[in-house]
């Protein structure tokens, strides 16, 4: 099959039918994008369309979403593609039981005296676990905490830990698709009648409050402190609208939660390698600490899907409990030292910063102030922001999306936070514009003069 054969020609449908279409699983519930890619060059995607009088058009696409926040380094990097393909030849692919040569370089890089990451996570204090994907490592995260009440020898609570049975999370909070993730969020539509944890011995509740709010989180350890077991939070909340706290407040909650005898559990599955450093979980005065950080998407440099499960050495699970397939593959580890070492060898982290400074006043500048009707606030850090829309964009959310392909730029949208306690306002959802890393100052320009284009046609169409 050629890809003429699916692209077709002008004013045609294509000769061959994109057969993903017949037999994937529809996960969004709505009439599928009208597009499909035949190919793809760092931001650039190669898009053709499929549908109506335009069908075969082939146009290209600024990327500004990198493959929900993956694909740190774009389409065809170089890099990657060399470590992937001389790993399949010659790393091997052992599983954990076997130390791997390929699997210590990684950590050593990462977690040794002078690592990447040692500053934070030395490995004196620190152990690491891989899994598939961020849901994954969430999950083996909760499991962390939960088992960290209980005596897995005797198989009872640890003494002092019987009343430990709450999970603090947050009004708006995203963390994972799997059914064991489920009561982490507070969102009905995504929890009712499917089966929750019943009370039981070793059961837990969780509980919500608003994020971002320091009065919320006093009271709420105030009233439970004796009873809460661990907080699981995103240092930028992505689905609830990329919201970045005040500086002060994610220190702050994490010194509430060692004073009450919490274990914290940072998600940075989105916000690893996106903010201008590596972890978000971070403020003016250095790291801010964490029991457990679960990193994600970026880390597999858009040609894996994986996630690491970073956590202190006392936590543990029972025997062969966490055993996985994917933990930390040889050919996982080479594609991921390679990756985060071409980060830092191209200064991308801090080109990133620089970039996402400059691409948050565009998006402030010429998109939200340009388009009130449709946009009411712009929000992010490095590169990982949110455009919130008004009401009447929110009501024509899939035609706002496919104007912006329309004219030239990839975006995806999150639910928004929606309503939250505390008479704090209702959150719409959000446009995530998250170019790779590898975005340059011309291209973000680019971005955000095609996101201006494609509002322009929505708003000349309900003209």
């Amino acid at each position: 099959m050629k890809a003429a054969d699916l692209i077709g020609l002008p004013g045609q449908v294509p000769t061959r039918p994109w057969f993903d279409r017949d037999v994937q699983f529809d996960h969004y519930g709505a009439e599928p994008l009208p597009f499909g890619c035949t190919g793809a060059s760092g931001i650039v995607q190669h898009f053709v369309e499929l549908t109506g009088g335009e069908a075969g058009r082939s146009f290209d696409v600024l990327d500004a979403s990198g493959g929900y926040g993956s694909a740190c380094l774009g389409a065809g990097s170089e890099v990657i593609a060399e470590a992937m393909a001389d790993a399949v030849r010659n790393a091997g692919y052992v599983t954990d039981e076997v130390a791997s040569a390929e699997r210590s370089l990684l950590l050593e890089r990462l977690f040794a005296p002078g690592g990447l990451f040692a500053g934070r996570f030395p490995a004196a204090d620190y152990r690491v676990s891989g899994r598939n994907s961020g849901s994954e490592g969430m999950e083996l995260a909760l499991r962390l905490v939960l088992e960290s009440r209980f005596d897995r020898r005797r198989l009872r609570a640890v003494p002092g830990a019987e009343q430990r049975d709450i999970v603090l999370g947050f009004e708006g909070a995203w963390h994972g698709w799997s059914g064991g993730l489920l009561p982490l969020l507070n969102r009905r539509h995504y929890r009712v009648g499917l089966p929750t944890i019943a009370p039981e011995q070793f059961g837990f509740r969780s509980d919500h409050i608003p994020f971002g709010d320091l009065d919320a989180a006093r009271e709420w350890f105030e009233r439970n402190g004796d009873r809460v077991l661990a907080v699981v939070v995103e240092p930028i909340q992505g689905d609830a609208g990329i919201l970045v706290p005040e500086q002060g407040y994610l220190r702050e909650l994490a010194t509430l939660a060692e004073r009450s005898g919490a274990l914290l559990v940072a998600d940075e599955v989105l916000t690893f390698a996106k903010t201008g450093r590596f972890f978000a979980m971070t403020d003016d005065a250095g790291p801010i600490p964490t029991d457990i950080t679960v990193i994600g998407k970026s880390l597999g440099m858009g040609a894996l899907s994986t996630s690491m499960v970073i956590a202190r050495r006392e936590l543990g699970i029972r025997p062969t409990g966490a055993v996985a397939t994917s933990d930390l593959r040889p050919l996982t580890c080479a594609v991921i030292r390679a990756g985060l070492e071409h980060i830092v060898a191209e200064g991308l982290l801090e080109r990133s910063a620089m970039v996402g400074a400059h691409l948050g006043r565009l998006l402030r500048d010429r998109v939200v102030a340009e388009f009130p009707d449709l946009y009411g606030e712009a929000r992010g850090v490095g590169l990982i922001h949110g455009i919130e829309l008004t009401d009447h964009a929110a009501a024509r959310l899939g035609e706002l999306r496919t104007s912006m392909i329309r004219n030239g730029v990839y975006v995806e949208f999150m639910s928004g936070a929606g309503r939250r306690s505390r008479g704090l306002r209702y959150l719409n959802a959000t446009m995530r514009v998250a170019p790779p890393l590898v975005a340059t100052a011309d291209d973000v320009e680019s971005i955000a003069t095609r996101l201006a284009a494609g509002s322009r046609a929505v708003r000349e169409a309900a003209a």
